[in-house]
């Protein structure tokens, strides 16, 4: 299915960023991916406790420095610098897997080429003969993280959706993500089908479907 998004309300990366920061709970241990996920790490509320790992081996990050403060001895799994809370550290690469694949995150927070309706993930490869396979800790994340969460826009640059049945790129996990937030929706995906629990402003559900050719549940409250 092909759409064209051009008119249709989306909201920002940080709008987008800060929706997800909503949801995770104090006292969580959350591992950010790379790219549009480390977002996140912005919008978290100060009233919550949220303990930030990286797999390159750092938990207790803070958010971004601000310009002119970087530290480049300190940085997060994608290579952009970070700050350290009070009480954070950093420890030995094989440490940080340990930690993502004995069950220890609450939730991983991923970025995704394409989800499939009963929640597979695609995310390290589109197999496209220039492509550039980069799997790094996504397997061990999404599986390893009691809840995994993904972030990305709807829509392909050509208009093709990314929310399908079936991925047709290389799979990083089955059956994984719980919960997928896009730049017009949010969306659980259930045993029940997928659940539109949030809608960008501007958009109706039926046209939010034509968008997508998984069957959606309009689940808002």
């Amino acid at each position: 299915m092909s759409e064209t998004i051009t008119s249709t309300p989306a909201w920002t990366r940080d709008q987008i960023a800060a929706r997800v920061a909503q949801d995770i709970p104090d006292g969580a241990v959350v591992n950010l991916g790379i790219g549009l996920p480390t977002k996140v790490a912005n919008h978290l509320p100060s009233d919550r406790e949220v303990i930030l790992h990286s797999e390159n081996g750092v938990v207790g990050m803070g958010p971004a420095p601000a310009k002119g403060e970087e530290d480049y001895d300190l940085i997060n799994a994608g290579k952009q610098p970070v700050t350290l809370l009070p009480g954070g550290c950093f420890f030995h690469h094989a440490d940080s897997f340990a930690m993502m694949r004995g069950g220890h995150l609450d939730v991983c927070v991923l970025g995704a080429f394409q989800v499939s309706a009963t929640g597979d993930l695609a995310n390290w490869s589109t197999g496209a003969p220039d492509a550039i396979p980069a799997v790094g800790g996504a397997m061990d994340l999404a599986l390893g993280a009691k809840k995994t969460y993904v972030m990305m826009d709807l829509l392909t640059k050509t208009g093709e959706s990314k929310l399908v049945q079936a991925c047709t790129y290389p799979i990083t996990g089955i059956n994984c993500v719980s919960r997928l937030y896009t730049d017009v929706a949010v969306i659980d995906l259930t045993p029940q089908g997928a659940k539109v629990i949030d809608l960008v402003d501007g958009l109706s559900f039926a046209e939010l479907q034509k968008l997508t050719p998984v069957e959606l549940i309009d689940a808002r409250a």
